[in-house]
């Protein structure tokens, strides 16, 4: 498949995977290659995080919740502040409530089955994509790496922004993210049985995209 290959039909592809994996990047990559548009799911739980910490609500007030996440756009998803270190941990807590992610639900499922703009297709990469949201998803990726990898990964992009941090304590901020997504209740993180396993741990992202490109155009 070819750079800005634009296919017939209305394609979906699922990519899950834990915090700080790489799936963000590969999304946003294999979406502007096919020409499919693009929804980061984990940051519209980050917007809502976001609007809860600006108001002054409590993470645990689920009725405010989900009136900020009625009220969330694609807008919202521009927000710089969503990558603050602070905005991700909020948006770990709440991410959990049952509340909240059924208020979420129809807006990804909505944005799969009619991407914006016309696209021919749609990435949507999260937690819960391919076993939740999409289920019936053309492709889907499970994107991975160690947790020393995962954590060192976060720690440089944090630095890069100027932020102070200790990798250690990012180390075990991603490990306690694991257990969250893994444990809770509703839709926990698990790889769709039919889905393509990416490890990236030793990978670069030039080598992790052509692995995965492949992978989305023999699904097609």
């Amino acid at each position: 498949m070819t750079k800005n290959t634009v296919v017939a039909v209305n394609i979906v592809v699922a990519v899950d995977g834990p915090v700080a994996a790489g799936k963000g990047t590969l999304g946003r990559r294999l979406a502007a290659d096919f020409n499919f548009a693009y929804l980061d799911t984990g940051g519209l739980y980050r917007a809502v995080a976001l609007r809860m910490l600006r108001a002054g609500a409590a993470l645990d007030d689920v009725e405010t919740m989900v009136a900020q996440a009625k009220q969330v756009s694609l807008s919202d998803l521009d927000d710089p502040s969503l990558r603050d270190e602070e905005v991700g941990e909020a948006a770990s807590v709440i991410s959990p409530q049952p509340a909240l992610r059924a208020a979420l639900l129809d807006y990804q499922r909505n944005f799969a089955a009619r991407p914006p703009k016309g696209a021919a297709g749609a990435v949507l990469d999260g937690r819960d994509i391919g076993t939740v949201i999409c289920p019936d998803a053309q492709v889907k990726l499970f994107v991975t790496a160690s947790v020393e990898a995962r954590a060192e990964r976060r720690y440089t992009e944090l630095l890069r922004r100027g932020e102070a941090v200790d990798l250690g304590t990012i180390q075990a901020d991603v490990a306690a993210r694991d257990a969250r997504d893994s444990e809770r209740a509703a839709s926990p993180l698990t790889a769709a049985d039919d889905a393509h396993l990416l490890d990236t741990t030793k990978m670069d992202i030039e080598a992790a995209f052509q692995a995965a490109q492949k992978i989305v155009a023999a699904c097609m």
